[in-house]
């Protein structure tokens, strides 16, 4: 049985508390948007579809909690209004992935459609946001397993290292499987298809520093699904796909994405750039998997991608528990209920903290989708049309004039103060009041 990260039922949301993975099993209650704002800043839920998915609906929640006086109070378009400036904030959250704000411009449209209906009310425009919302996340299991299906054959197929059919190995990065979604994972599932296909040998995976999402997260869903693994230092990967690549059938790496731009240039955890010019020297197949509301059609290329800056201390400091090691046999004991945050740095360390970077369209083999695989056309230029039906690239804006985030209809930046979000007296409605 798969790790489930988001426990929804209608009127309750608990997310699974990643900041104390992999020693403690936590789960907490999602009950207000503010809730749900916080919990995706501080990282206790992370992922480009686990963020749209926790934020969509933690409004639902948020709504399923008022009185049917409450809601007698406000009109459809009160409603609608209130609705959308929640989504709004929620947007506003963390501004590199794209999921969010995708998921934001859908409900957004479903609620203002709603409380434009004859005879619409509060109810009515409740209902619509509540089925769209729970609807994401059913498809979202879906579209996973659909994506890892469809990374794992086309890898099998591509290499031609894997034509005696032996057993392939494969290198990940960050974490990209059931906790960062709503089930079974992007990458994480291309890796799953893989190994209950029993085509699988091995998996590698990075630490991913400053985080260290890949050894905390990605490590706990591998041990937990019995997938045979090592954990690598990020600094390790060339020397592995130098020494190991031919012995232990390496053939591909497989990252996941936070926003892909309509040129193929791919934003994810910082470092995944860097494997990317590695494995492309190497020649090792370098994959991404993501679900089509990944795929930005609004930004050209990586130049108009918001990067997001963590702070400092999440480089200079790391934190965990506290660990006993026997001076004699060297085995090491965890205190249980202990945390410590210790300094790996010199006192007084400046350091920079992206928490992405943008990996080139010409070092990608391939984006998987739930829809199939996009590929290059002779001209270099992914062929969007086998997963949209349509090229959009030559529609895009230009750099220096994308939507980055502001994708909503009514203009979403990513920079709103949050003071703003939460005390303007415009438009103030019940939920607010609360």
């Amino acid at each position: 049985m798969t790790l489930q990260a988001i426990k929804y039922s209608r009127g309750k949301l608990e997310i699974l508390d990643q900041l104390r993975l992999p020693h403690e099993k936590v789960y907490i209650d999602i009950g207000t948007t503010q809730d749900a704002w916080i919990a995706i800043k501080s990282m206790q839920v992370r992922g480009a579809p686990a963020i749209a998915l926790v934020a969509a609906l933690s409004i639902a929640v948020d709504v399923m909690h008022l009185s049917r006086d409450e809601l007698q109070a406000v009109t459809a378009q009160q409603f609608a209004a209130t609705i959308n400036r929640h989504l709004r904030h929620l947007v506003n959250s963390r501004p590199t992935a794209v999921n969010l704000a995708d998921a934001a411009a859908k409900l957004k449209a479903v609620v203002d459609t709603a409380a434009n209906e004859s005879n619409a009310d509060s109810r009515t425009v409740m209902t619509a946001y509540l089925q769209t919302a729970e609807r994401m996340l059913i498809d979202d299991v879906q579209d996973n397993a659909r994506i890892g299906k469809h990374g794992a054959d086309w890898l099998l197929q591509h290499t031609a290292s894997n034509s005696s059919g032996s057993q392939v190995s494969v290198i990940t990065h960050c974490n990209t499987g059931s906790l960062a979604t709503a089930g079974y994972g992007t990458a994480l599932g291309v890796i799953r298809s893989l190994h209950s296909s029993k085509s699988l040998h091995h998996v590698y995976y990075t630490e991913t520093r400053p985080y260290n999402q890949g050894a905390r997260l990605t490590g706990f869903e591998l041990i937990h699904d019995g997938i045979p693994a090592t954990l690598v230092t990020d600094s390790m990967a060339a020397a592995l796909m130098k020494t190991k690549g031919q012995s232990e059938n390496i053939i591909g790496v497989i990252v996941g994405a936070d926003r892909v731009a309509a040129n193929g240039d791919t934003a994810n955890k910082i470092g995944t750039y860097a494997l990317a010019v590695l494995a492309k020297y190497h020649g090792i197949k370098f994959l991404v998997a993501a679900p089509r509301t990944t795929i930005d059609m609004t930004t050209r290329s990586g130049a108009g991608i918001v990067i997001e800056e963590r702070p400092e201390l999440e480089v200079v400091n790391i934190k965990g528990p506290v660990v006993q090691i026997d001076p004699l046999t060297r085995e090491k004991e965890i205190v249980e209920g202990s945390t410590a945050e210790i300094s790996i740095a010199a006192s007084n360390t400046c350091a920079w903290n992206p928490a992405f970077d943008v990996t080139p369209a010409e070092l990608i083999d391939g984006i998987v989708t739930e829809q199939g695989v996009v590929e290059k056309d002779g001209r270099g230029r992914f062929q969007w049309d086998k997963v949209f039906h349509v090229d959009l690239l030559d529609q895009a804006p230009a750099v220096g004039e994308a939507k980055r985030i502001d994708m909503l209809p009514d203009g979403i930046t990513p920079q709103v103060p949050v003071s703003d979000q939460l005390t303007s007296s415009e438009n103030k409605s019940v939920i607010d009041q609360r």
